[in-house]
């Protein structure tokens, strides 16, 4: 894996949260440019706050967010939409437009923010389909492709502005085993060939081992991070029981 040493993503002080209740309390972690890193805590802990900060969606109650050294929180105008360029998202659902065909879904990011000809976006579209396996469905809609292939798609959407940086929400939900682990390879092969850094929120154990080269446990009662590192490491030496508990799937004692 192409990972260096230099942080894409820098979270200082963050605190978070809705109509006065805090969710994140005085967080702060690196993400490093080309690594894998996952987002994994229990029901209610923040993992979907803390990704609808960093990509700009909910602006949290106080904090630092620099994606590539940029304050995605105070930037303003054309220097907003310059660091959210960085960025690509596919939603847990795919969220592709039901009307429009894989071409039309993959090429609607660039006609919204370049001004390259039609056949330039068509092309790009396609090459885009063909990086995540899918050649030959650029004219299928996406209620005639499987679960997984929507996913696929919604991947090659997420790229189509060449971003710096990938978010994925929980990519692997409601997929087949094999269907999930074709994904992880895809995405472990877009990491590597295509240097791109990617930010998953998962709660799957067998993709987070099989993808992550790090990840942060939030904690819902605490507001913050009660681990982080190797997810192979965490489960033979997080200090936290709960940590372990979570990573060696067992049941607490009072279950």
């Amino acid at each position: 894996m192409n990972i260096s040493n230099k942080p894409i993503i820098q979270i200082r002080n963050l605190t978070s949260g809705y109509g006065g209740r805090i969710i994140l309390d005085n967080i702060s972690f690196d993400v490093t440019e080309g690594e894998v890193f996952v987002i994994l805590g229990g029901s209610g802990c923040g993992k979907s706050t803390l990704m609808k900060n960093i990509i700009g969606l909910f602006e949290p109650v106080s904090g630092e967010i620099l994606i590539d050294g940029d304050n995605i929180i105070s930037a303003q105008g054309s220097e907003r939409i310059k660091i959210l360029n960085k960025i690509g998202v596919m939603y847990q659902s795919g969220a592709l437009f039901g009307s429009m065909t894989l071409r039309e879904n993959i090429k609607l990011p660039l006609e919204e923010f370049t001004d390259l000809p039609t056949d330039a976006m068509n092309l790009i579209s396609l090459m885009k389909l063909k990086l995540v396996g899918l050649e030959g469905f650029e004219e299928f809609m996406p209620s005639e492709i499987s679960g997984g292939m929507q996913k696929r798609a919604a991947i090659a959407r997420a790229m189509a502005l060449d971003p710096e940086i990938i978010f994925l929400d929980e990519p692997s939900a409601g997929l087949d085993p094999i269907t999930a682990a074709e994904l992880d390879h895809l995405i472990l092969r877009l990491a590597r060939d295509l240097h791109i850094t990617f930010v998953v929120v998962t709660h799957e154990l067998e993709s987070i081992y099989t993808i992550a080269d790090r990840v942060i446990f939030l904690d819902k009662e605490s507001k913050g991070i009660i681990a982080q590192g190797n997810p192979n490491e965490l489960r033979e030496k997080a200090d936290n029981i709960f940590v372990r508990k979570f990573f060696n799937r067992e049941v607490s004692a009072e279950v």
